[in-house]
């Protein structure tokens, strides 16, 4: 009998987590298992529930409102018993909301993927429920060796797993989209362009990333930021840019659909962010060919290599991330040693490898549960 896999999701965004929960859903082997899919928050525009349909995975939407909303209980226990899993598959906060479902609903096997730093993946609150629900069985997966550390010093002992998260690597292998791209978005092929993929929030820090281009590169009028990403921060974001006088070079693109294209189409990726897990945005430079620069934070160490396939700065550190940027921008004998080395690095970052991981962990949690 198949094991029967429920991926349970704040929403259906495309955020890392996301996509990874997704990719599950989509990819893991039919033979072996059936998936579906469970989002508090109905979807909106752009989101993955378009991948999922086509795929034939079931998607149910709970209707979730902003803050604690007891009705989630009721309603994750009625889609739990309508579609009897073997094992469900949470993800971020959701876990104060599907262990409780889960013990209303029968004998199911629990997975928790901790997709960032223990201490800030969720509040008080939810660490309070986390913490029971390891107790009760469920199963911990970190995502890098530092998100595995950072949950030991949160919970007092080691994940089940450690299960580093994957990218389809074919859909970054194709240069031919850069002119296409640059054509179709008014730059010219000789324009040096900085992408960074990343929500426009705190934990990203975009205003940072925006201060350290206008300190870096802001006197070459040749060299563009490209913003795909929305949040909490966009509004501050695009008046930094205007008060800085960079509203002509500092893109802000919104949700991107074609990120491949939009990386093939750069010469760099920077990503400024104040704490991570294990960004696919950073895998997926790396597998674009483009040199990185990062904050060294969570678990972009074990990614981006100092000086082999990126350049790593402290957080928060302008001026040190400003000199990165000018560093790679003024030579282009160093963008392109960096990035071949991202792109071969990049080949461990398979999501195959990832898929194959959870395949067997969901089977062995399961026969655990029974």
């Amino acid at each position: 009998m198949k094991t029967r896999v429920m991926e349970i999701l704040a929403t259906l965004n495309r955020g890392g987590a996301e996509r990874i929960a997704t990719t599950l859903a989509r990819k893991l082997d039919a033979e072996r298992f059936e998936t579906a899919v469970a989002a508090l928050f109905d979807p909106g525009p752009a989101s993955l529930k378009a991948e999922l349909d086509t795929a034939g995975v079931p998607v149910r939407s709970l209707g979730k409102r902003k803050g604690l909303d007891p009705r989630m209980w009721p309603r994750l226990v009625q889609a739990l018993r309508d579609w009897s899993p073997h094992v469900v598959h949470t993800h971020s906060y959701v876990l104060r909301y599907a262990w409780p479902a889960a013990r209303m609903a029968g004998r199911i096997a629990i997975v928790h993927t901790v997709h960032n730093e223990a201490s800030k993946e969720v509040d008080a609150l939810g660490r309070w429920f986390n913490r029971m629900a390891f107790r009760s069985g469920a199963v911990a997966v970190a995502i890098s060796g530092e998100i595995a550390r950072s949950f030991r010093r949160v919970y007092g002992y080691e994940p089940y797993a450690v299960i580093p998260n994957g990218i389809d690597l074919g859909a970054y292998q194709d240069p031919g989209k850069r002119a296409a791209w640059r054509e179709a978005h008014g730059f010219r092929q000789n324009d040096l362009l900085v992408a960074s993929v990343a929500r426009l929030d705190p934990q990203k820090d975009p205003l940072a990333l925006i201060r350290a281009f206008h300190s870096g590169l802001g006197e070459e009028p040749d060299c563009h930021l490209l913003l795909a990403g929305r949040g909490s921060l966009e509004a501050e974001a695009r008046r930094l840019a205007e008060e800085l006088g960079l509203g002509s070079r500092i893109h802000f693109l919104g949700t991107v659909m074609d990120v491949p294209a939009m990386l093939a189409a750069s010469d760099l990726f920077a990503l400024t962010s104040r704490w991570e897990g294990s960004p696919l945005a950073v895998m997926e430079a790396m597998a674009a060919g483009l040199p990185v620069v990062a904050a060294a934070v969570g678990g972009v160490p074990e990614l981006v290599e100092h000086e082999v396939t990126g350049l790593l700065i402290p957080p928060g550190e302008v001026g040190r991330t400003a000199e990165a940027l000018r560093a790679l921008a003024g030579d282009p004998e160093m963008r392109r040693r960096l990035g071949t080395a991202a792109r071969q690095k990049a080949v461990q970052f398979s999501d195959e490898k990832m898929i194959a991981a959870y395949g067997e962990l969901f089977e062995r949690v399961r026969g655990s549960e029974r």
